[in-house]
């Protein structure tokens, strides 16, 4: 097993710490959990669907939500 070391804010620090301790187990083990199910997570995303992968994109453009909500939209719809 490889050793990596990191730092970490001391709040993030202490929710490490006490989480750890909630579950009964060290912090290496927690990271080691949390970080396989993130990269776990990215993996799912990056294999998703079309629209997971552009979802980033949602609220880049302005206008309204719905067109019918501006009956002026509709004034000349299905002539």
């Amino acid at each position: 097993m490889n050793t990596v070391s990191l730092k970490v804010p001391d709040p993030l620090a202490a929710e490490l710490a006490a989480t750890a301790r909630r579950k009964g187990m060290s912090k290496s083990a927690l990271i080691r959990e949390a970080l396989t199910a993130y990269l776990g997570r990215l993996e799912t995303e990056r294999a998703g669907s079309a629209l997971s992968r552009v979802a980033d994109l949602e609220g880049i453009l302005c206008g309204p939500e719905d067109l019918s909500a501006n009956q002026d939209y509709l004034h000349e719809f299905g002539r």
